[in-house]
């Protein structure tokens, strides 16, 4: 591994670190604030659902912006932005009651995927720029298991406040926590260096980084609004997308293939924290040891993600994988205690560390060099497009068949989802 691409696996390593604080605070306990305010399966579903619907209406327009531009720069903007939507998390119990909160988040959760949307589109294409193929796995499998040890660490921590403050004030610190993660990995994003040597900011001081990034912002916003506008009649990349000329070769069931995982993968996701909360009547310290549980898995699968893909092959790796992380449903169905959901935590955990791995790993080698660009914004399509389907699915027949039968059904759609990776990935 030569120097400069050392020096940005290093800022990518700082980058998931600081994500997976995140992760183990504010997106691990979100939706179970969410159950405990008395929110519904579909709000929870929202805080997915949301999302999703915001990156399909802007994803062709943020290709189209991204032409030509610094991918290195636009990353970095649009993720420093997408964390200061996350600050009013902080406040909202002292401002409003439960069931304004829960739209509120809702809303703001929603409104983080405006630039979260280019940073979809951008981020994997730039990993693939700034890492070479024959790191990627090595790479990928570091991410995740620093991302696993962090999740980790902070869900336990995060568990042992829920217990000792009262609410909502734990909460309150838990989405503290959540913060000051995301601006640790804006600081490490903004020491990456393209091929020149270039960072995102070489000119300019960290304080002045803010004003920068929100006057970029609001050009996209204006951007955005001309493009959804506009008429069709151009040649550009984002009509490249658009015409889904590439949906009709092997990369059309391959994207077909993932669009189901993500589907059926997320047909529990808003199930799982009402399931925890009111019929396992879990408290918040043991569903934080769960969480727990499940990052530490997905360390040990990540840790391993390397040389298990380099002897089995990642396509073999993926396809188990994934149908290993179907038992998750499955066994929090059969569950009527801890013991049944701290093992559906390891069996999740060990599935995703190392299906997150090898899906990625698998989508940089069918896309080619010369057109990433387009290619994953197809792909961030499909992805959009499963999480919206999959999130109100679920409370769709999580209000038709009830918690626990839903959970029989969505595990079984998980492993579905795994025959079709065999077929088509």
């Amino acid at each position: 591994m030569s120097p400069a691409v050392a020096h940005n696996a290093r800022q990518l390593y700082g980058d998931i670190f600081g994500f997976g604080l995140q992760a183990g605070a504010t997106l691990s306990f979100l939706p179970v604030y969410f159950a405990h305010l008395g929110a519904s399966g579909f709000q929870v579903a929202l805080l997915t659902a949301g999302p999703a619907v915001m990156n399909l209406l802007l994803s062709l327009p943020a290709v189209r912006w991204l032409e030509g531009r610094s991918l290195l720069r636009v990353t970095f903007d649009m993720i420093l932005f997408n964390r200061l939507c996350y600050l009013p998390f902080l406040f909202l119990p002292w401002l409003v009651g439960p069931s304004a909160e829960i739209w509120i988040m809702i809303a703001l959760t929603a409104l983080t995927m405006l630039p979260g949307t280019v940073i979809n589109v951008s981020f994997n294409a730039l990993f693939a720029g700034l890492i070479p193929p024959e790191h990627r796995a090595t790479v990928v499998g570091g991410r995740n298991a620093l991302s696993g040890l962090s999740t980790l660490g902070t869900s336990l921590v995060c568990g042992w406040v829920l217990t000792a403050l009262p609410f909502p004030a734990n909460y309150q610190v838990v989405f503290g926590v959540g913060l000051v993660g995301l601006v640790i990995s804006a600081v490490f994003l903004a020491r990456l260096r393209d091929q020149h040597g270039a960072t995102p900011h070489r000119a300019h001081p960290l304080l002045a980084l803010p004003g920068a990034a929100f006057g970029r912002f609001t050009h996209i916003v204006q951007t955005t609004a001309r493009t959804l506008a506009a008429p069709t009649g151009r040649t550009g990349l984002a009509d490249q997308v658009a015409n889904l000329g590439r949906l009709r070769g092997p990369f059309g069931l391959f994207l077909l293939a993932y669009f189901l995982f993500y589907t059926f993968q997320f047909v529990p996701v808003p199930l799982l924290p009402l399931f925890w909360v009111n019929e396992l009547h879990l408290s918040d310290s043991t569903i934080s040891i769960g969480n727990g549980v499940f990052q530490l898995a997905i360390l040990a699968a990540s840790v391993g993600l390397g040389t298990v893909a380099g002897r089995f092959g990642h396509r073999r790796v993926l396809v188990v994988s994934a149908a290993l992380y179907g038992l998750q449903p499955l066994l929090n169905a059969w569950a009527h205690g801890v013991p049944l959901y701290m093992v559906s935590a390891i069996m999740g955990g060990v599935g995703w560390g190392f299906a997150g791995g090898t899906m990625a790993t698998r989508l940089m080698d069918r896309v080619p060099a010369d057109d990433r660009p387009a290619h994953m914004a197809l792909y961030n399509l499909a992805i959009y497009l499963g999480v919206l389907a999959g999130s109100f699915l679920g409370p769709v027949v999580g209000d038709w068949l009830g918690l626990r039968e839903s959970l029989l059904v969505s595990g079984g759609l998980r492993i579905l989802a795994a025959a079709l990776l065999l077929l088509w990935a």
